[in-house]
């Protein structure tokens, strides 16, 4: 499952989940506006709810805490070849092996439900390229309208106008069947049909007037404001319907200014000129970029409200019921939304009840699911800020150790300085990986986890002082025996092998790493996390990390054929913050190594969490 596959996916749950919440949104204010008439003249009340739908599209979208999350996770299933085992690779290493695969072999790992997704994305480019050629058509027809008519160089000539102009509009009279029309956000223009001067003088005023109270109220720029989160979700219905509802409500409140305090008389003439100018348009222009349209579906509506002003009063008490209704509408979007998790690749899981601490390793012939955790503490104060999953399973540190070897070879003079010392690959080291079948220091050591340097260091050091070591680091399970019978504990005890650890007492371990709690010289902490490579986030966070990949093993003692742990543990400093952590996940085999997959994975979900936390 490549990082776009998960894009996509979240992106089609998104989309899901903007349909969902569009619905749920109409149903809202279709409610409010039952009980609350007056509902239909707040503009702020309807561009608050494409808001929503538009927020609920972006929580699903960007990546957050799924612990807000309620419903369970959609497990998909990849479809990966097995392939043989595979020692730790560097992260470098491991993405120049990811990008050199066949693209047979990624096709191979997309699920249907990918190729679905893929499929969403494309329809949704074309059809927001259709919505935006349409605002294009719109405004090349309003413009060609323009166009055709001529500008009013003093506008008060015209009875229409009664007061000065506000913020300087564009009048162009034209002879053309439509109404009074305003448009254009940065340069306003005021469409002036010439039927408009047959009809009585009060009428053109209040007519003119309601056109210039759009511009007055800045009426344009909410509109526009609408359109384009209309545009940016095309495919959702409620989008349209709650701009169309925005609309009518900036009519009705531009009817209730024009007519405020007017006797009856005038009232009516108003009610009349509408219904005149609704004769003598031959199609009304009902392009949503600008304003001043006379619909018959509106009209009575509109004449209804005009003839009972009462109808129509501006309560604030509207607007806090229907911004109550639509906050429980994004909350309730937020907590229900579900999401995906596949099998084969490492994803934040579900908060769930810890099991107890255990030596034993989850069986593999169980492991028909994906397991993982994600620990996090703040270095300080030890309190933990994340505990999800398996984070009390204890299972083989694999490379990870190499952190505690680093620091037993700092420590007792055997390493010496980021180069030194430099050790020859000799015939019969473990050479899995072309990387370490080369001359070796520490710097390349720990980024390409080479296993036989490692186990030089530990020889060097010796059984004693090796177990001496892991007892004062209390780490794990501190069994460095190695395997029953074989005697090596002394250079593959870590490796799938006797020596367990749990996600959790990782952290612990990197508590005392951080913070000079171990019984070490300052050398020992310092070049440690110099051959680190610290990596820098975009948002400030300073990463110091290793991976780690190893097999599970079968009860008759075979590595596990079909399965990967996978492990990204280490510690993120800003400032004077520093949160240690640790990513577990046992997952199917696939191509690549489970270490740097975890770290990809976690690494994404890390930018945010940093900024929760």
């Amino acid at each position: 499952m490549t990082p776009t596959d998960l894009l996509m996916f979240r992106f089609l749950l998104a989309s899901g989940g903007c349909l969902a919440a569009g619905l749920a949104v109409w149903a809202v204010m279709a409610l409010c506006r039952r009980a609350l008439p007056a509902l239909a003249s707040q503009r702020s009340a309807w561009l608050l709810a494409q808001v929503t739908i538009v927020a609920a599209f972006l929580l699903i979208l960007l990546p957050h805490s799924e612990r807000l999350r309620l419903v369970p996770p959609i497990e998909i299933e990849s479809v990966t070849q097995a392939h043989p085992a595979i020692a730790e690779q560097a992260p470098t290493s491991n993405s120049t092996a990811s990008a050199s695969s066949a693209p047979g072999a990624q096709t191979a790992e997309r699920s249907w439900l990918a190729l679905g997704a893929h499929a969403w994305l494309l329809c949704y480019l074309l059809g927001l390229g259709y919505a935006l050629a349409r605002l294009l058509e719109a405004r090349r027809i309003l413009n060609s309208l323009a166009a055709s008519g001529g500008r009013l160089r003093a506008p008060h000539q015209h009875d229409g106008f009664i007061r000065p102009l506000p913020l300087d509009p564009t009048v162009i009279e034209i002879d053309a069947p439509i109404s009074p029309m305003l448009f254009g956000l940065f340069k306003p223009r005021l469409l002036l049909p010439a039927h408009l001067r047959s009809f009585e003088t009060t009428q053109q005023q209040m007519m003119v007037e309601h056109e210039l109270t759009h511009l007055r109220r800045h009426d344009l720029h909410w509109i526009s404001a609408s359109i384009l989160l209309q545009t940016l979700l095309w495919f959702n219905p409620f989008m349209r319907l709650l701009r169309a509802n925005l609309s009518w409500a900036l009519e009705l409140g531009c009817d209730r200014d024009v007519l405020d305090g007017r006797p009856a008389i005038q009232r009516k003439a108003y009610a009349a000129a509408l219904v005149v100018q609704l004769k003598l348009q031959r199609s009304p222009v009902t392009h949503a970029l600008a304003f001043g349209a006379v619909s018959a579906p509106t009209l009575a509506g509109r004449i209804a409200l005009i003839r009972e002003p009462g109808a129509m009063p501006h309560r604030r008490w509207t607007r806090l019921a229907a911004l109550a209704a639509l906050a429980s509408v994004l909350t309730g979007s937020l907590a229900l939304q579900p999401t995906f998790a596949w099998r084969g690749e490492s994803v934040p899981p579900l908060p769930g009840p810890a099991p107890q601490a255990s030596s034993t390793p989850v069986s593999p012939g169980a492991t028909t699911d994906t397991i993982s955790c994600t620990e996090l503490a703040d270095a300080a104060s030890g309190k933990r800020l994340v505990h999800e999953g398996q984070c009390d399973e204890r299972i083989t540190p694999a490379s990870t150790f190499n952190i505690a070897v680093s620091l037993m070879g700092y420590d007792s003079g055997i390493l010496e300085d980021e180069h030194t010392p430099v050790m020859p690959f000799r015939k019969g080291y473990v050479h899995w990986n072309p990387a370490w079948r080369t001359a070796t220091d520490p710097s390349s050591w720990l980024k390409h986890s080479v296993l036989w340097y490692a186990q030089q260091v530990a020889s060097r050091l010796g059984a004693a002082r090796f177990h001496g070591y892991v007892t004062s680091f209390d780490y794990g399970n501190r069994d460095v025996s190695g395997d029953p019978g074989k005697d090596n504990g002394l250079v593959l005890s870590w490796v799938s092998s006797s020596l367990k650890i749990s996600p959790a007492e990782q952290v612990t371990f990197l508590r005392k790493v951080v913070n000079r709690q171990l019984p070490l010289a300052p050398k020992a902490y310092d070049m440690t996390a110099r051959i680190m490579q610290p990596e820098m986030l975009d948002n400030g966070w300073e990463i110091h990390g290793k991976t780690g990949t190893a097999s599970p093993v079968l009860p008759d003692g075979r590595d596990d054929p079909d399965h990967q742990y996978g492990w990204y543990v280490g510690w993120a400093r800003k400032g004077q913050r520093t949160i240690v952590f640790a990513r577990m996940a046992l997952e199917r085999r696939q191509e690549g190594f489970a270490g740097g997959r975890v770290k990809e994975a976690f690494l994404r979900d890390l930018r945010t969490r940093l900024g929760t936390l």
